[in-house]
């Protein structure tokens, strides 16, 4: 595990060589750089690691991208039905063009990864196993009740609204709090855009599913997937739908994101200047299941550090989800009961990263 509290661990610096590390909080990240074997509590069952030779990898893009500079001019009814056709058949797509200024996203990059370079006792100021805090640095998915972890470390921070959380988040790097305030804001105008898009692609009102989601809520997680000696045995995560409405994916040059098309998993290669978004839980329960919240995973490599910053938008706790009235009827009833989303969001970690699907749950 990446997180000893209670015994010593057996780390294996070699095949010949095996170093004995006291009990302490150990992050993921320094761990890594001390081994050259993945430790067995990270090592998946034979049925369940990534088997890289089944996994489809295309020269172009494996989702769509979609040009958002036309959503409010003259091919604004070709990107809503782009958007549309997008959620409806993939659950995931791509955005280029979509008004969050390229300085700002290089900065925002460049600030996870200098917090994640911080001396281990700095991080550590912000780390929390408790997955009720709203900012906290941790490691793997959820070290309280996972058997197998992840090779990940991972920040979380609530974004919103702004002045609720802004004073828990970190001081260091000095510029953290300005920088990462800059951004989150920007991606909230964004998934406010794309909510009305995909509003008009349901045949809604451009504010129906905004005003579903009560007082709203959004927060990001700065991942951080080090190096893997072993990267055939093992997850950054294992896959999973995201529990939210919609996530705002914003990763670095290094492959790692892979969705599943119903047959096998595809790979999705970095593009330059676009964001990836893919439709959450929430979202195919309002959409009645018309809209797809689809399985993806990161797998890691041997070679290179990768940095992901997923954005997650979703209701409050207090809101009540379900199929929006407008897409009921005798011939298409509703196909889930009402619930809250906090109701929602704490069966999913419950149960972890399983491979059934939460939305299981609460179908009618």
């Amino acid at each position: 595990m990446a997180v000893v509290t209670n015994s010593t661990i057996e780390v294996h610096k070699s095949p010949l060589c095996k170093q004995m590390v006291a009990p302490s909080k150990i992050l993921l990240a320094d761990l890594a750089a001390e081994i050259d074997l993945v430790p067995p509590n990270y090592v998946r069952p034979i049925s369940d690691r990534p088997n890289m030779q089944e996994v489809e990898t295309l020269a172009d893009a494996s989702i769509p991208v979609i040009d958002l500079q036309g959503l409010h001019g003259h091919d604004h009814s070709k990107v809503i039905q782009q958007i549309g056709q997008a959620c409806e058949e993939y659950g995931f797509f791509q955005v280029k063009n979509h008004g969050v200024a390229e300085e700002l996203v290089g900065r925002m990059m460049e600030m996870a990864r200098e917090f994640f370079w911080l001396p281990e006792e700095e991080r550590l100021k912000n780390y929390s196993d408790d997955p009720t805090k709203t900012t906290r640095l941790s490691t793997s998915f959820n070290v309280r009740t996972e058997k197998v972890s992840n090779w990940r470390d991972f920040l979380r921070l609530h974004c919103y609204p702004l002045e609720q959380y802004l004073p828990e988040w970190p001081i260091n790097p000095p510029s953290f709090r300005e920088e990462v305030t800059q951004y989150c804001t920007s991606i909230r105008a964004l998934v406010l855009r794309l909510l009305e898009g995909i509003s008009e692609s349901l045949g809604l009102e451009r504010g129906t599913i905004a005003a579903s989601l009560g007082r709203h809520g959004q927060h990001m997680a700065l991942n951080y997937y080090p190096p893997c000696p072993q990267p055939e045995l093992t997850y950054g995560l294992p896959g999973h739908t995201d529990p939210n409405l919609i996530t705002v994916l914003l990763q670095d040059d290094v492959p790692g994101l892979q969705v599943f098309n119903g047959r096998k998993w595809v790979a999705v290669n970095p593009i330059p200047n676009t964001f990836i978004v893919n439709i959450g839980d929430q979202m195919q329960v309002i959409s009645n299941d018309k809209y797809k919240s689809v399985l993806h995973r990161a797998v890691v490599n041997c070679e290179k550090e990768r940095i992901s910053v997923p954005t997650f938008y979703c209701p409050s706790p207090d809101a009540v989800i379900g199929p929006a009235k407008e897409l009921i009827s005798d011939e298409n009833p509703a196909v889930y009961r009402n619930f809250t989303y906090h109701e929602y969001y704490g069966r999913f970690w419950n149960r972890g990263l399983a491979k059934e699907c939460c939305l299981d749950l609460f179908r009618k």
